[in-house]
């Protein structure tokens, strides 16, 4: 396959998020989901938010959740692995239902399509296991065709009343 095969449309993922009643993202803005970003910071039904750090982030959206809203944090891998136990405490111990959007950082070209595990770079092959050791569902978009995952992760994440993690194995497309 080449690469643009594994090009999910970011506006596709748009669609599904607000299907799904998102109405807020809390971020350490990353590479990998660019132009995702730029959707969702410029849909007018979406409060968007910066922070410096993901344990910021996860928290604000753990206020935001109590409050009525809807949130989705999005970070790369390597913020994911630095708040570990910001995510343990708000996403497991709390029973919050948060939905992060993590992107693969490092991943190489010539990884894709194969299993993560198999990739060369530490962060890119631990974030899975990390985030199963949590028990926490790991859902792993490397095609459009994988789309569907990301509303099952809402429907998880709700109906176990946890977190769960959708893994954006390679860029989401600027359409």
């Amino acid at each position: 396959m080449a690469n643009t095969d594994y090009a999910v449309p970011a506006s596709a993922v748009h669609a599904i998020i607000r299907g799904k009643g998102v109405n807020a993202v809390t971020t350490v803005p990353d590479f990998i989901q660019f132009a995702l970003h730029d959707r969702l910071k410029n849909d007018p039904g979406v409060t968007y938010v910066e922070f410096a750090t993901e344990n910021q982030a996860l928290t604000t959206a753990t206020g935001m959740y109590i409050g009525g809203m809807e949130p989705v944090v999005m970070m790369q891998n390597q913020g994911l692995l630095n708040c570990l136990n910001t995510l343990r405490s708000v996403g497991i111990d709390t029973g919050i239902p948060l939905v992060l959007f993590v992107g693969a950082f490092g991943r190489e070209f010539d990884n894709l399509g194969k299993s993560l595990g198999e990739s060369r770079r530490v962060v890119v092959n631990r974030t899975r296991p990390v985030v199963e050791a949590l028990q926490l569902p790991f859902f792993n978009i490397e095609t459009p065709a994988d789309l569907p995952l990301v509303a099952e992760a809402f429907d998880t994440a709700r109906r176990f009343e946890r977190a769960a993690v959708v893994h954006f194995g390679y860029f989401p497309s600027w359409n």
